[in-house]
């Protein structure tokens, strides 16, 4: 049965491009121009997978996608790194002095900031999408206006590419995560990262799980956070990641979130335990294959 994968952009994005590598050419996509799309179609199980992008090494931590996952109660089963190249491309037979105005994903805009101090005639556009903008210009014909996006998307819409690479930094990455809808008991049924697939034996689950996603809220004290830090280092959890974000309904009260990997997954099981005795709320977000293993 084919596995149904919603992202947020359409063929020649990078969210594509992470559905095709990551699940293979029989998943059947969908497409979405929101997040909210994405996360909707999960909810209400017309989708099996969500894409969803988390951090990027320029522009950092995509705020709005933590929120959605954890307001509606998604499992990250999964991640996967794509190093980022953008090109800037437009209709056929043009030069970049002919270009007037520049449309993009605001993350896409932000990560060639550079660049364009060199072309200050170009006016930028936030859009939805980066491959949603080439597919726009080529069915439109558009002229004077250029897109950022993938080389893929030039090739699938027949576009020239006016400049390749025009991000700022050329090690340019950025983190998927692969999201699903709660399930019973997710834990008992981990989907592995490496292929994707159930592994119902919790013993061979936990084999190849190496890193976590979690949440927790803790007493606004002194020393509460660095002692909870402490545990997972006695622990011998590594912590990759930690991002706060407020709490909407809680003035001047802050939610954690940390990914952390680890060597075996008895050690992780010790530190979720004291941790979930520490914390005032404790939220495991996934528990999965470490993508750069």
């Amino acid at each position: 049965m084919k596995k149904r994968v919603a992202i947020q952009g359409v063929r020649g994005s990078n969210h594509y491009s992470v559905a095709r590598d990551y699940f293979g050419d029989e998943a059947e996509i969908h497409e979405f121009l929101s997040f909210d799309g994405l996360v909707e179609c999960l909810t209400l199980g017309n989708c099996d997978y969500g894409i969803m992008a988390l951090e990027n090494t320029i522009a950092g931590s995509i705020i709005p996608n933590y929120a959605l996952i954890d307001y509606n109660g998604l499992k990250i089963c999964g991640e996967y790194y794509l190093n980022i190249h953008h090109h800037l491309m437009a209709m056929p037979g043009q030069q970049i002095e002919d270009i007037q105005e520049v449309c993009s994903h605001p993350m896409a805009l932000l990560q060639c900031k550079e660049f364009f101090k060199g072309h200050r005639h170009i006016k930028l556009v936030e859009d939805v999408d980066t491959a949603e903008v080439a597919q726009r210009i080529a069915k439109n014909e558009l002229k004077g206006v250029a897109a950022i996006a993938p080389k893929k998307a030039a090739d699938l819409f027949d576009l020239e590419v006016l400049e390749d690479d025009i991000q700022t930094i050329r090690n340019n990455a950025t983190r998927f995560v692969i999201v699903q809808k709660p399930v019973t008991e997710v834990t008992r049924s981990h989907r592995v990262a490496n292929d994707s697939l159930d592994i119902e034996d919790t013993g061979s689950a936990q084999n190849q799980i190496n890193k976590a996603s979690l949440k927790f809220e803790l007493e606004h004290k002194r020393g509460s956070l660095a002692a909870l830090l402490n545990v997972m280092s006695d622990c011998k959890l590594n912590l990759t990641k930690i991002q706060s974000l407020p709490k909407i309904e809680t003035p001047w009260k802050y939610a954690f979130f940390v990914d952390v990997t680890f060597d075996t997954y008895e050690d992780y099981a010790k530190a979720k335990a004291v941790i979930e005795i520490m914390a005032e709320e404790f939220t495991i977000l996934g528990e999965y294959k470490n993508g750069r293993s």
